[in-house]
């Protein structure tokens, strides 16, 4: 196996599997172990299927509709017919990658053997994500219970030849054109296969994935902006001591102080103020920092927990179990990663508060030490990052509104089958909205504490080794900040490149050695 290929068996997969095959494209290949298990629980399926008994998903109706008992002839039909009809998502297409993860996810249960499923639908899977084809997923269509039930239809009316989908060009063609062109024969479903394909919480737990792989580069990200603004307003670095941090031993403060610690090591403006104007402690926003991402740190943790643990799960209903049995179940209920996503998303609107506190701070004259006015070349003429702050502003009262948990809502379904559902899915999407903002809130600040820096400098004081760094990568990036000869615009969205890439955490690494 090379690095460009992920091999699915039988134990579940790991975060960076499934950010490989929905972000880089990695090829999906199916285990020995894997196939052997598949074969096996269909033996299982087969032989239930052939008894005059009726057993849910393989010889009845589904949902509200599970006390009808189908007749062998028709039960190919009522597979196909179960996709066709859950495939009734409406609105805006779903981002490629949360489509890849979501069609990857549900290959990692079916190549667990307690699905019941052929190994041929399996590879089928394997093959379409293969060939780069995207079915068409949309935004609504998941209450996030009995699995992501529209969004898996779609995917899996693609594995039929059916709907459309997006192939490797980008072009949105008939399923049925694109699975041609890749020599992919469509399956035809039998007993049990088309309820499998649709009963599980891979949607929210693929953006689960990537948002915890996202939030880990912000936090750190958000911790540097912090010592530089810090620095900027020529406050303590003493408030950072791991003694200090020692008597209270939450880690994720402990390690974003020792982050912001290591980025101000060998400054000449941190505590700059205790001579010249001396102030008796530092503002909240600026003092509390490792306290604030610290705890989003710990919330991150516990997600990535449970993320890790949903990972290594079979989710599908009945299961076909290692002893034989086939039983119904409530595993796909998306609780469990429905709480975190909304956990999620209040943490990082907290993140996002305070920063937009530490720029607005170094943009007002009364309150930034000696900076000039919104941090213009020429204030007056110029309005400096005014403007800019607002943006962040407004970006962080979307954030409050993106907190309030989806999950605390429930609306039933299915007659009443379906009666306490968990939003999962919702939580998931405000959860990528959340994300982007929050990479454009640090992208501000990182934008404004950068700029506040090159004026320090120009009053002769020493910034820190890292603070330059930083300085220089992002100019060297042709993020250019406002001054003489500069366009005056803000070049924020250049900034949130440079954040949401990584490459602020990558420019001052080589100074601070790794940061958590």
């Amino acid at each position: 196996m090379d690095m460009h290929t992920v091999v699915v068996g039988t134990s579940g997969t790991t975060a960076q599997d499934v950010i490989a095959v929905a972000r880089d494209n990695a090829r999906v290949e199916l285990s020995a172990a894997a196939v052997s298990a598949l074969a096996a629980a269909r033996e299982v399926i087969d032989a239930l299927a052939a008894k005059p008994e009726p057993v849910y998903g393989v010889s009845t109706g589904f949902g509200a509709l599970a006390s009808r008992h189908i007749s062998p002839e028709l039960r190919a039909q009522l597979q196909r017919n179960i996709v066709r009809s859950h495939a009734a998502g409406m609105g805006p297409r779903v981002e490629r990658e949360v489509v890849r993860a979501l069609m990857f996810l549900r290959l990692k249960t079916v190549a667990s053997g307690h699905t019941g499923v052929r190994p041929r639908i399996a590879q089928t899977m394997a093959d379409v994500l293969n060939a780069g084809i995207t079915p068409v997923v949309h935004e609504y269509g998941s209450l996030g219970c009995s699995g992501d039930l529209a969004p898996l239809s779609h995917c899996a009316l693609t594995l039929m030849g059916e709907g459309d989908a997006e192939g490797p060009d980008g072009v949105v063609r008939p399923a049925g054109e694109l699975l041609a062109a890749h020599g992919i024969t469509p399956v035809e479903l039998r007993e049990k296969e088309g309820l499998a394909l649709l009963n599980g919480t891979d949607g929210m737990l693929g953006m689960l994935v990537m948002a915890i792989a996202d939030l880990q580069n912000l936090y750190t990200s958000a911790d540097i902006t912090a010592a530089l603004s810090l620095e900027a307003l020529l406050g303590t670095d003493k408030v950072l001591a791991p003694e200090l941090h020692a008597i209270r031993p939450h880690p994720g403060q402990g390690a974003s102080a020792d982050n912001m610690l290591r980025v101000l090591a060998g400054s000449g403006l941190t505590g700059h103020h205790q001579d010249d104007a001396p102030r008796v402690q530092d503002a909240y926003s600026v003092r509390c920092a490792p306290q604030v991402n610290g705890a989003g740190r710990d919330t991150l943790a516990h997600a990535r927990l449970v993320a890790d643990r949903e990972l290594a799960a079979a989710v599908d209903n009945p299961v076909v179990l290692s002893d034989g049995r086939v039983e119904s179940n409530g595993n796909f209920h998306g609780a469990p990663v429905a709480y975190v996503l909304d956990f999620l998303a209040i943490v990082a609107a907290d993140l996002g508060s305070i920063t937009e506190r530490r720029t607005d701070r170094l943009l007002d004259k009364n309150r930034s030490h000696g900076l000039p006015p919104f941090l213009a070349d020429d204030a007056g003429v110029d309005s400096g990052l005014m403007i800019a702050q607002y943006t962040q502003a407004a970006l962080v009262s979307e954030m409050k509104r993106l907190a309030v948990p989806a999950s605390a809502d429930s609306i039933p379904s299915s007659a009443m089958q379906e009666d306490h559902v968990s939003m999962g899915w919702s939580a998931a999407r405000k959860l990528r909205t959340a994300v982007e903002n929050l990479a454009r809130i640090v992208a501000v600040e990182l934008y404004a504490a950068t700029r506040a820096i090159e004026l320090r400098a120009a009053q002769g004081l020493t910034p820190a080794p890292a603070s330059l760094a930083a300085v220089e990568a992002l100019r060297a990036a042709g993020v250019e900040g406002p001054g003489p000869d500069r366009f005056l615009s803000p070049d924020l969205a250049a900034a949130d490149a440079f954040v949401r890439a990584g490459n602020l955490v990558a420019a001052v690494e080589p100074v601070t050695g790794r940061l958590a």
